[in-house]
């Protein structure tokens, strides 16, 4: 008996040991939340990272006469001028932002450059620079200096050499690499804050076309304009087959330039209703960018939608890949949000774009609109974040290949604003009136109006009437602009 107690003893002990190093090895090695954008250890991928935001130091102003009062009663001494042994002075006009001393308690630490050090309060500064604000390194604390300029952002840079974001990034590259000529500058090894130099959150989305045309037709109806619209747009037919099934069918003979108006002034009308009607939105958005052509020039196209009703919520072509259009296109998808939902989810690729705009809208509206990005890299399910998340991804594309069917019947636009009036007519086709499969062929959103119509034309004339409405509203004051700066 003793002989049984003393072998499950054994194995019990033996099972301990082996459940005690399967528990090192899952926490060591397979993390409780593994997203696979944190697990690259990589140097090449850290350029496609979004820092954190700066700290920001800021001085209160003081009396300079005070100071001097305050070093001679506590040291019994008194702070003499500095005492100039060369040619070099500084400037009379020159004093000190924080304190004020004139240009006799002034140093000249660069030697002509226009820096300076104050003697009474050891401030450095530049003359003619507003340094009452001083972006710091979140990691170390140093001072953020600035590099360049881009079109809508600066980029300021921690030069610390001990800096230990700079140090950790610098262990990660292999010796070898470093060696070789400019081996530093293919990393981005140190950190860097972008401040921006346009506000696109004062950006009007509202804002009414000066140019819209009238609908008071000369010659035709608005009914042939409607025709041309189900044609052009729910039938996917280019200008000219447009004008050419018009007049086989019904006998009118309308030039394709005629039918580009209609669709333009279309365009104007409908896109206020389509951009400002309340979508039912869940906790998920899901968000991408997809390539159009211009003028034979390649442009974008961003998009989100809500994972949920599978409505565009928010869209915007740009002649740029940049953080500035991202932001105008989360601005439109948070129209109507006050702040966030529980558990949101904003699900997008590995474009540094996204986390970038997610970080500003932090900045600007705080708490309320603090959110991380879900990027799904790749085209394999070869992580966590990609085998949880890819089915939000490819119906992104499959929506992207949606509008690719559309879009190439027009072979590119001609001007940006012929892309906006496009895209704007195709989105309200879209979210209205597109029979969609998985709904059984119903729409996205219902509108009693529309659903009284007999046939489509009849729909495209109440969606004109409603866009009419919503300029009225608009014009009014009765609808606010989309997330404004507060």
């Amino acid at each position: 008996m003793s002989s049984i107690i003393g072998y499950l003893y054994d194995i019990i002990q033996y099972q301990y040991k082996q459940i005690c190093w399967l528990i090192f090895f899952i926490c060591k090695y397979i993390p409780l939340k593994q997203w696979a954008h944190d697990d690259i250890h990589s140097p090449k991928y850290q350029k496609f990272t979004t820092d954190p935001l700066p700290l920001i130091n800021t001085f209160q102003k003081q009396d300079w006469e005070f100071l001097l009062k305050y070093y001679f009663w506590k040291y019994g001494k008194r702070v003499k001028p500095v005492g100039r042994r060369n040619e070099i002075t500084v400037p009379e006009d020159t004093i000190c932002p924080r304190c004020g001393a004139p240009h006799h308690y002034l140093y000249d630490i660069r030697h002509g450059d226009r820096r300076y050090r104050c003697k009474i309060c050891w401030i450095t500064f530049v003359e003619h620079k507003d340094t009452s604000i001083r972006l710091l390194c979140p990691y170390c604390g140093h001072s953020l200096a600035f590099k360049k300029s881009r079109a809508f952002f600066k980029i300021h840079k921690c030069v610390n050499p001990k800096c230990p974001f700079y140090l950790k990034n610098l262990k990660k590259v292999d010796k070898e690499h470093l060696d070789e000529p400019y081996g530093k500058n293919k990393y981005k090894l140190h950190y860097i804050y972008r401040e921006f130099t346009v506000d696109f959150f004062r950006m009007d989305l509202n804002s009414l076309p000066s140019n819209a045309s009238s609908l008071k037709f000369t010659k035709y109806n608005a009914h042939v304009m409607s025709l041309c619209l189900t044609m052009h747009v729910n039938l996917q037919l280019s200008l000219r087959k447009t004008a050419q099934a018009i007049f086989e069918l019904y006998g009118i003979s309308i030039s394709h330039q005629q039918v580009a108006n209609y669709a333009r002034t279309a365009a104007l009308v409908i896109k206020p209703f389509v951009d400002n009607f309340n979508y039912k939105q869940s906790a998920t958005y899901v968000a991408d960018e997809t390539y159009i052509k211009v003028r034979g020039v390649w442009r974008y196209l961003w998009l989100i939608i809500d994972a949920a009703s599978r409505s565009i919520i928010g869209y915007q072509v740009s002649d740029n890949r940049s953080v500035g259009p991202c932001i105008l296109a989360m601005r439109a998808a948070f129209r109507h949000l006050k702040k966030l939902p529980e558990k949101f989810l904003f699900i997008a690729d590995g474009y540094s774009a996204y986390p970038l705009a997610a970080q500003q809208f932090f900045h600007q509206f705080g708490e309320a609109f603090k959110f991380e990005v879900t990027q799904v890299l790749g085209l394999t399910n070869d992580d966590a974040v990609s085998k949880e998340f890819r089915p939000y991804k490819q119906m992104i594309e499959r929506l992207n290949r949606t509008f690719n069917d559309s879009y190439r019947i027009t072979c590119g636009y001609d001007n940006l604003e012929g892309a906006n009036h496009n895209v704007a007519l195709w989105v309200a086709y879209y979210n209205f009136l597109r029979p969609h499969q998985g709904l059984r062929k119903k729409v996205l959103n219902k509108v009693d109006m529309l659903e009284g119509a007999e046939n489509m034309p009849g729909k495209w004339q109440m969606l004109i009437y409603l866009g009419q409405q919503t300029i009225l509203r608009m014009q009014n004051g009765d609808i606010p602009s989309a997330m404004t700066a507060r």
